[in-house]
């Protein structure tokens, strides 16, 4: 009798202890969560919270409230300059890389050329191994030999030479996925390329257009060596070499200056990620309806 009411009792605790074990598991999951989350919140929470305190520190407390540090920030003739210069660096090598990249995807999607594939895996290849620290002797050189040593445009026309590779390769899939049906139907309705292109297959590949817009600005945004290296003039260099001058000559960093500027230098990018995710999210699919 005591042997079977062991055997009853045994399936019973087993499922006890498989739930224990599921609890303790899920738990020790969202605890790990939980702290890789406080890990990468930190600097984020440093960087919201520094710019207002009076004394910024290396670690994340609460501040002694103070906006002496913009005021400080806004004294500098070249931080909020270069802010502006960002922006305009930025828009440009964006808006060029898009445009660019955009026909050139197209003309290689539609047009059958030999060796068309090779060409584009070639241009990725040496676009990847030639980086940017590698190739400044040559384009140095280019821009001096062309004038646009010290001029944003020079800055634009490199910044969106070393961009186009990557961006023709990413929207030449975009352009493959378009039916090529709609395009012949315009073109029997007597439309020119140029208005296929403009009304027909820009709106079917508006999220591909948005992808390489982002990437390109934030690509531009952070770049620190082809400004430093080309522009000489203050009033001309963007926020990331700008803020290269909030280091005293000893490397000591002045955290009341640059926690501020790192807070007016992430906000033009943070808005336009919120901008894009809620135009072209999980919810938008192109011109085509799904």
């Amino acid at each position: 009798m005591t042997a079977t009411l062991v055997k009853q009792a045994d399936p019973a605790h087993e499922a006890a202890v498989r739930q224990a074990r599921r609890a303790v598991r899920t738990i020790g999951f969202y605890v790990f969560v939980c702290l890789l989350i406080a890990f990468f919140a930190l600097p984020l929470l440093w960087l919201v919270l520094a710019p207002f305190d009076s004394a910024p520190s290396v670690t994340a407390s609460l501040p002694d409230f103070t906006l002496d540090n913009f005021r400080q920030l806004a004294d500098n003739p070249y931080a909020l300059r270069s802010l502006g210069n960002s922006i305009v660096l930025a828009a440009g090598a964006g808006a060029l890389t898009v445009l660019l990249s955009a026909l050139a995807a197209y003309a290689l999607s539609r047009v059958k050329l030999p060796g068309r594939d090779v060409l584009l895996y070639v241009l990725l290849l040496l676009s990847s191994i030639v980086t940017g620290t590698a190739a400044m002797v040559p384009l140095f050189n280019l821009a001096f030999e062309l004038h646009l040593i010290d001029s944003q445009l020079g800055v634009v026309l490199i910044l969106t030479g070393g961009m186009l590779p990557s961006a023709i390769f990413i929207l030449k899939d975009f352009m493959d996925g378009t039916p090529v049906s709609y395009e012949e139907s315009a073109r029997v309705f007597g439309a020119s390329p140029l208005q296929i292109v403009r009304d027909i297959v820009v709106p079917m590949v508006r999220p591909g257009l948005a992808t390489i817009a982002v990437w390109a600005v934030a690509q531009v945004w952070g770049n620190f060596l082809v400004p430093f290296l080309l522009l000489r003039t203050p009033e001309k260099s963007p926020a990331a070499v700008v803020m290269y001058t909030f280091y005293t000559e000893g490397g000591q960093p002045n955290l009341a200056l640059i926690s501020t500027f790192s807070l007016l230098y992430s906000l033009p990018v943070v808005l336009m990620f919120l901008f894009v995710s809620s135009r072209y999210g999980f919810r938008f699919h192109g011109g085509i309806k799904r």
